[in-house]
């Protein structure tokens, strides 16, 4: 089977599904970033038999749109950001105007099957669409590179990238005021630039570290290194970075919001949004806790990459063989 893999962004998750792909079937990797980029993407599905594309937005619409030109199946992950409305602080594709939004219900609404992250991302697809077939599966972790190694230190942490906005979204001032309240242990933020970088530089005590984007290596060592790992966010489809910091034995403390429940389980502790106090008292006594060895277990049974690969490919190949394959691959 030959596929059309489509993209705007190449994050991890996307490299990730590409790389699952190309070992079971012929993958032609289309990035769509301009309107040029459209001829090559016609190119591709026409040799193709099928279209995967990451995100619900204006290049999955142009690729649901021509694979039904072509007669050809069409396949769309929605990620989170691209199903979202949370205007209050300023996140979700349906926050940015009418164009956008229509893209993504038509993209939703026309692809033969709706792949959503996460429970959570599945309601929040059918608040706003009405897909013709939608499945969950899960986003997976390689448990073999995130593992657990050497002694843990009174270390938290936490990764957040992006722009000014990302204080809210990942309720980075709520970390840094929690840190005021235990000045006897170090937390850190890694993945950090530009004004959000100076902005929490500004209102950090001693004990808070502000690291920019570091490699792949670097950050599991940090992972290996903490005992305790926050998702403080408003919002969240799945949390990556969270299941990797829970593969390598880190003790989640969390918000009770979007699919953080749904990784974390009773594997940690849960605390209300922007509350640093209850956030500080769940990080101490999070930090001696026994719950790090049932974190990674949680990671390495529902959400190996392992599994999702088990999925996506017997789904795939339900939807180009016939539906009976179907349901079958994503249970």
């Amino acid at each position: 089977m030959k596929i059309t893999f489509v993209y705007y962004d190449c994050s991890s998750f996307v490299q990730q599904d590409f790389e699952i792909l190309s070992r079971h079937f012929d993958v032609d990797r289309v990035q769509y970033r301009k309107p040029g980029d459209a001829l090559r993407m016609l190119s591709s599905i026409s040799r193709s038999d099928l279209t995967f594309s990451w995100f619900a937005s204006g290049h999955s619409f142009l690729s649901v749109s021509l694979s039904r030109m072509l007669g050809k199946r069409s396949v769309v992950v929605a990620g989170g950001f691209d199903v979202a409305s949370a205007p209050e602080i300023g996140y979700g594709q349906y926050t940015q105007g009418w164009l956008k939004r229509k893209y993504a219900d038509l993209a939703l609404e026309n692809a033969d099957v709706v792949l959503a992250v996460s429970r959570f991302t599945e309601r929040e697809v059918l608040t706003r669409a009405k897909p013709r077939r939608m499945y969950v599966i899960y986003n997976g972790i390689d448990t073999n590179k995130f593992h657990q190694k050497g002694d843990k230190e009174d270390l938290v942490l936490t990764v957040a990238s992006g722009s000014t906005n990302v204080i809210k979204l990942k309720g980075l001032e709520t970390f840094v005021k929690a840190a005021r309240l235990l000045s006897d242990i170090e937390f850190w933020i890694i993945g950090l630039n530009g004004d959000v970088l100076n902005t929490l530089r500004s209102i950090s005590t001693r004990n808070v570290k502000l690291f920019g984007r570091v490699s792949q290596d670097e950050l599991i060592d940090c992972y290996r290194r903490a005992k305790v790992y926050c998702q403080l966010s408003y919002i969240e489809s799945f949390g990556m970075a969270l299941a990797e910091a829970m593969a390598c034995g880190c003790v989640p403390v969390v918000t009770d919001r979007g699919a953080l429940p749904e990784v974390v389980g009773d594997t940690g502790f849960y605390v209300p949004y922007g509350d640093e106090r209850a956030t500080a008292e769940a990080i101490s006594t999070a930090l001696k806790s026994d719950k790090r060895d049932s974190a990674r277990k949680r990671i390495e049974s529902l959400f190996g990459i392992e599994r999702r690969e088990i999925q996506l490919i017997g789904l795939l190949r339900g939807l180009t063989e016939g539906e009976g394959g179907w349901k079958a691959s994503t249970t």
